[in-house]
């Protein structure tokens, strides 16, 4: 029976980077997972390899339209799916395998198998049990089903994101249920590769959560882009025959019923946290309504010694988010000072344009009675955006009308997921529009936009 001071479940980015920061500040660590390769949904079936197929399908895209306006003139390139889809895999590779190099530089042990928690202090992996001071669940999340339909995933006509990336063929046409990030990146993924894609959504908007404007201005542009949606639109079910999958759905404004036939259904719902097997119940750790575990303000579940982080717990169901909980999880076991600042956790969409935002939107600043004011700029007033195709698309900056601090931004153009992380740096720091107006940025670069709209909270911007 091995005995360690962590032991983390979960080897996810929230599980890993918990462990190696355990490791880092002196503690025996082990890591258990049961894949074969370590690194979770993340790298194994979702952020990197979706990754990888949204750049080679924005590759395609960019030949198809873009490269004779250059002056790249030639036959258009032929799609090798089965290349793409090694692409992808050698992507996942060499992502799992760093995670590997990691463990080791940090002696971190990686306990094969699925863990469950016969008592505090005591971690199960296969029949062997070992002793740990503490314990951090970062078991992460699972797909979602979807809510009161009759779906049967079979991850080959009827799939989740999980078997959207590895598809048998490029289907002719794609029904997505869910206009959320997942679903909006995969589409974009098959309509860019030819893929007829309809986009389901229960809510009149896509993308629940975000900044309105930001919310129109990008339906409009996936529009143009070929994607089709039905908003406002209960899926009631999903049968497959022949091959093929039916779906079923009623109008929520006029309780019409109405059916599409597809290929491909992609059920994008959102996730749900995987607690599953662990003996949550018989330990006394609570969950909430939504299946997640409680957790007090140092990330401690009702159990001393226990803790979780990431999907598993409340929050955003984001990889940045679940690292940050891992580091300063494990600065708190350290007896340190651990501090995650949930209002600074940016979400990005990695489509083309690509969307970004970070604080506090207009409508959640309405409901709280706060003064504030906006400053917004449009790339087809930056020469870099115009020189590469990509002028759509702008910044909004929220900030307070009396103090002028920085509040909340949501970005929709290129690179829009780097440029972000400009004005959350600036959130921590507290300043204000002004500052980031005052800062010199490079020219030409993406990023005098971010400067543009900071300038239009004030006397107004340059080039608008």
């Amino acid at each position: 029976m091995a005995q360690y001071d962590v032991i983390v479940i979960g080897a996810g980015p929230g599980g890993y980077v918990a462990a190696i920061r355990c490791a880092q500040l002196g503690l025996k660590t082990a890591c258990v997972e049961g894949r074969e390769t370590l690194g979770g949904t993340c790298l194994n079936v979702g952020c990197i390899p979706s990754k990888a197929l949204l750049h080679a399908s924005h590759q395609l895209h960019e030949a198809e339209h873009n490269f004779a306006k250059m002056g790249l003139k030639g036959a258009a390139p032929k799609v090798d799916w089965k290349q793409m889809l090694a692409y992808k895999d050698d992507v996942i590779g060499q992502n799992t395998k760093g995670i590997e190099f990691l463990f080791k530089k940090n002696k971190v042990d990686w306990l094969k198998g699925w863990g469950s928690i016969p008592g505090a202090g005591k971690v199960k992996v296969g029949d062997e049990v070992h002793e740990a001071k503490n314990i951090i669940i970062a078991t992460g999340s699972v797909p979602a089903s979807v809510p009161g339909a009759e779906v049967e995933v079979d991850e080959k006509i009827v799939v989740t994101s999980t078997g959207a990336l590895e598809l048998g063929k490029i289907p002719k046409k794609m029904v997505v249920i869910g206009a959320g990030v997942i679903g909006l990146e995969m589409g974009s993924v098959y309509a860019r590769l030819g893929t007829e894609v309809e986009v389901i959504e229960f809510l009149d908007a896509i993308t629940p959560g975000m900044d309105a404007e930001v919310q129109k201005t990008f339906q409009k542009m996936l529009t143009k882009q070929g994607l089709k949606f039905t908003m406002g639109a209960a899926v009631s079910k999903v049968e497959t025959k022949g091959g093929k999958a039916t779906v079923t759905y009623k109008l929520r404004k006029d309780e019409s019923e109405h059916s599409t036939e597809a290929d491909v259904v992609l059920c994008a719902t959102g996730r749900a946290p995987y607690t599953d097997g662990l003996g949550l119940d018989a330990l006394g750790v609570k969950l909430t309504k939504r299946g997640q575990i409680e957790t007090d303000g140092h990330w401690q579940t009702a159990v001393k010694g226990i803790y979780a982080i990431g999907d598993a717990i409340e929050g955003p169901m984001l990889a940045h988010k679940a690292e940050d909980e891992g580091m300063a999880c494990a600065e708190v076991i350290a007896g340190k000072a651990g501090h995650v600042n949930y209002d600074v956790i940016p979400g990005v969409i990695y489509t083309h344009p690509e969307v970004a935002s970070v604080g506090k939107t207009e409508q959640q600043l309405k409901e709280e009675g706060r003064a504030y004011k906006v400053g917004k700029f449009s790339f087809m007033g930056n020469g870099r955006a115009k020189a590469v195709f990509a002028g759509d698309g702008f910044v909004k900056l929220i900030v307070d009308k009396e103090t002028d601090r920085v509040l909340g931004c949501h970005i929709i153009g290129p690179s829009a997921g780097d440029l972000i992380h400009e004005i959350c740096v600036a959130m921590e720091f507290g300043a204000s529009a002004e500052d980031v107006a005052l800062t010199c940025h490079a020219h030409p670069t993406f990023s005098e936009a971010v400067r543009e709209a900071a300038l239009a909270c004030g006397d107004g911007a340059i080039h608008a």
